[in-house]
């Protein structure tokens, strides 16, 4: 079987496993009801405020790239929301479609640009943890919540995910540090290999390490990146928070934070559409820590899967014509760099 294929399949069975449990016991006329009666003001306004989270993503991810090459803000942002788009159909294809599509117009080596996708993703791990930490350390815990075992079980994970972000940094300081002598020890482990796959593994690595460049930037470009990360996930925040208060659901703005901890852990689950992961996950954060009623929660689950992932879906494909047909060919179809 194709790995794409089977990578769908098994995303398709988890996903039909996950809503199994998101739809079990919901009145679905209710649910229809309670979503027509949404305020539709409030909604439009958290679409609108995550068109800008994904403006201002793309911003962030400049300020990455712009060690290697400074790239136009337009280039960004089309780039971007054409490889979430891509992510909802293929989980993960994203990840490699959105640096391809920089390298051809940067005109910088593809595996660069990947590695800034992977610093990207480990700014965007510290910040759910240093917001979850926020949470459950600074802020005043709201009234509504209801400890129990998943917040317990979140904490876990948020101790892991820290555990995982000092080896990976560390691993990639090093990868930097030492790209050379890394890509001349794979060549020796695959001096057997075809030299064809040898020569691309190398040259590869060393790419990707070229790319950790903005790890060693002066403190003022990570202070800034941080400011940056800051505007991405305050604008994610607000847009779920205004989410639930389309439904009535008034918990405080700092609820949303821990939310954000069980939406994450739903969207790591490779699901087409992030359908499944997404809704059990946020269904259980509402229910059970925050006692909201399963009917309306379940409501409100719909919209923001809606309103989260609409834009890109939508503005993603309004950006294809602009890349071109041929820039899109799958990059495994590409020669590498």
């Amino acid at each position: 079987m194709n790995p794409i294929a089977r990578r769908v399949g098994i995303g398709i069975a988890l996903a039909a496993v996950l809503l199994g449990y998101f739809l079990h016991g919901l009145d679905l006329r209710s649910l229809a009801r309670t979503l027509a009666a949404a305020d539709v003001g409030l909604l439009l306004a958290a679409l609108a405020i995550v068109i800008a989270s994904y403006a201002a993503r793309s911003w962030r991810w400049g300020e990455m790239l712009a060690p290697l090459a400074r790239v136009k803000q337009m280039d960004l942002f089309s780039a971007t929301m054409i490889g979430f788009a891509a992510s909802l159909i293929v989980p993960r294809s994203g990840e490699l479609l959105r640096p391809w599509l920089i390298a051809q117009r940067a005109r910088i080596k593809a595996g660069s640009a990947f590695a800034t996708i992977v610093i990207e993703r480990l700014v965007d791990l510290c910040c759910i943890v240093c917001m979850l930490a926020l949470y459950w350390f600074v802020l005043p815990r709201p009234a509504e919540e209801q400890p129990n075992h998943w917040v317990a079980m979140l904490r876990l994970g948020a101790v892991a995910a820290c555990a995982a972000l000092v080896a990976l940094g560390a691993l990639l300081l090093w990868l930097h540090a030492r790209g050379e002598s890394a890509a001349a020890r794979l060549q020796r482990l695959l001096g057997r290999a075809p030299q064809w796959l040898a020569a691309r593994a190398t040259s590869l690595t060393r790419s990707f390490a070229n790319g950790l460049e903005v790890l060693r930037a002066p403190p003022r470009t990570w202070a800034w990146i941080g400011l940056q990360s800051v505007v991405v996930w305050g604008l994610t925040a607000l847009s779920l928070h205004l989410v639930q208060l389309a439904f009535g659901i008034a918990l405080p703005l700092q609820a949303t934070l821990l939310l954000l901890g069980f939406v994450i852990v739903g969207e790591s689950i490779p699901t087409p559409g992030l359908v499944g992961g997404f809704h059990a996950l946020y269904l259980l954060g509402l229910t059970e820590v925050y006692g909201i009623d399963r009917q309306t929660a379940a409501a409100a689950v719909v919209a923001a899967h809606a309103v989260l992932n609409l834009p890109p879906l939508f503005v993603g494909a309004a950006c294809l014509p602009r890349e071109g047909l041929r820039r899109l060919r799958p990059p495994a179809a590409q020669a590498p760099h």
